[in-house]
């Protein structure tokens, strides 16, 4: 049995949680998953302007935080920290090894291969017209707006890292599963046609890739009597070399592991629960067995799985636009009037400048915005307060900046008792949007380095 500790959900999640894992108690592995859709766009952006930047900077600095109890209690870290950057990620965690006293004392791996997006014109010129999974359109249709295109690679390359003796893996986008099947890959010696034992080994990835997401955060089973949210523990997975598993977190911290709580994150994301599919395989979530066996701790087992596809999924944003977003809160009396009132004069207003947009949004937040037409009748007239959104989409950057200056006046010369929450006039952005494609497997080769950290 091996213990891997996952630690991040998100770039963004909490930078106190890896520490925790690691010294809370015993475990042999720590996966931090930073990488989402939007995150690669963010990270090309970055990267084009700063061929040092692209990748999730938390993460070196938190190898330094944590790196007495990373060397001293031999626990090896997978990330998909890299984002568009690998190599330079991987520089950094060898400078913060260093910096932290521990330079030379272990060897970081890199997977490479994943980034396409220098590669698209051949791709396309050779027929792989990486169509849209939604839409079914050709990504030539948006070539010229292409900022990022990333192959989502599967857990084996990590595997071959840790079979050369990494001790701190670093990767671009792979597989949110692919964080703690390569370690359990590496550690049973499974095979690529082990179907079943790869499919335990995705599902308990799936349970613990959101982080705290299993251990009671974001989670409607009894969160009222959710014990110590403020210290939740972070998920750890104890996977068996047959492809069953537990789930639990360290003791003495806060939240919950229950099988209640596990089928809210089972749930989540997974398309068709017969099927779904990742790079190394396909697991049926529909033969999963699990129990509550102990405080905090759920075991799985009895997964099946089929062979995996023929090709990789690969994520490709584009620009799309512009957009910006307004608020403005009004209060009692008649607030759900006055905020309704407001965004009619400030369509009105627009239409008159005969401004045109791909999209306009009102919404009233606090008056069953969230629901929408799904709750039917008026929102009570005794609200004491209510928050206007409205959103513009646009391919007129000019348009979509002028309403910015149509929204701010509103504040004097719409419906009164009225306030800025977020301090002035909207802010124009590029819309990146998100194009999911399919890439036949043998386009794609992952490439593994290891090296001594320094």
């Amino acid at each position: 049995m091996i213990r891997i500790a996952n630690a991040q959900g998100f770039w963004g999640d909490s930078l106190e949680a890896p520490l925790e894992q690691l010294r809370g108690g015993p475990i042999d592995y720590l996966t931090l998953d930073y990488l989402a859709e939007v995150t690669m766009s963010i990270l090309q952006k970055q990267y084009s302007r700063d061929p040092q930047a692209g990748y999730a900077r938390d993460f070196p600095q938190m190898i330094e935080r944590g790196a007495k109890e990373i060397v001293e209690r031999r626990v090896k870290v997978v990330a998909n920290a890299g984002g568009v950057n690998p190599e330079t990620c991987g520089q950094a965690v060898a400078a913060s090894l260093k910096r932290a006293g521990y330079g030379g004392r272990l060897k970081v791996g890199v997977v490479t291969g994943d980034n396409i997006v220098g590669r698209l014109d051949d791709l396309i010129g050779r027929g792989v017209e990486l169509r849209n999974m939604d839409t079914g359109a050709p990504l030539a249709d948006v070539r010229a707006r292409v900022r990022s295109a990333n192959v989502y690679l599967g857990a084996f390359p990590i595997a071959e890292a840790l079979r050369q003796g990494a001790d701190i893996v670093v990767t671009g986008r792979c597989s949110d599963v692919a964080l703690s099947l390569g370690p359990t890959i590496h550690e049973f010696g499974w095979k690529a046609d082990d179907w079943d034992k790869l499919a335990g080994g995705i599902v308990g990835g799936h349970v613990i890739e959101c982080g705290a997401q299993v251990t009671g955060g974001n989670c409607q089973v009894d969160w009222e009597t959710m014990p110590d949210l403020a210290g939740i523990g972070y998920p750890i997975l104890e996977a068996e070399p047959d492809g069953g598993f537990a789930v639990t977190k360290h003791p003495n911290t806060g939240g919950r592991v229950t099988v209640a709580g596990v089928k809210e994150q089972l749930v989540y994301e997974i398309g068709d629960p017969r099927a779904y599919m990742t790079p190394d395989g396909v697991a049926d979530f529909t033969t999963i067995q699990l129990e509550q066996a102990g405080p905090d701790r759920v075991r799985f087992w009895g997964i099946q799985g089929r062979p995996a596809t023929e090709f990789y999924k690969v994520s490709i944003s584009y620009a799309a636009g512009y957009k910006a977003v307004g608020t403005l809160v009004y209060g009692w009396p008649d607030a759900y009037k006055k905020a309704r009132l407001a965004g009619d004069i400030l369509r009105t207003r627009l239409e008159r400048l005969g401004l045109k947009f791909d999209a306009i949004h009102c919404e009233c937040v606090g008056a069953n915005a969230c629901h929408g037409d799904a709750l039917s009748g008026e929102p009570s007239p005794d609200l004491a307060e209510v928050t206007l959104r409205v959103g513009v989409r646009g391919g007129d950057a000019a348009a979509v900046e002028r309403f910015t200056r149509e929204f701010a006046p509103l504040a004097l010369n719409g419906p009164p008792v009225v306030t800025y929450p977020s301090g002035g006039k909207p802010k124009v952005e590029e819309v990146i949007a998100y194009w999911p494609a399919l890439i036949p497997k043998r386009e794609v080769t992952a490439t593994v380095t290891v090296r001594p950290d320094a």
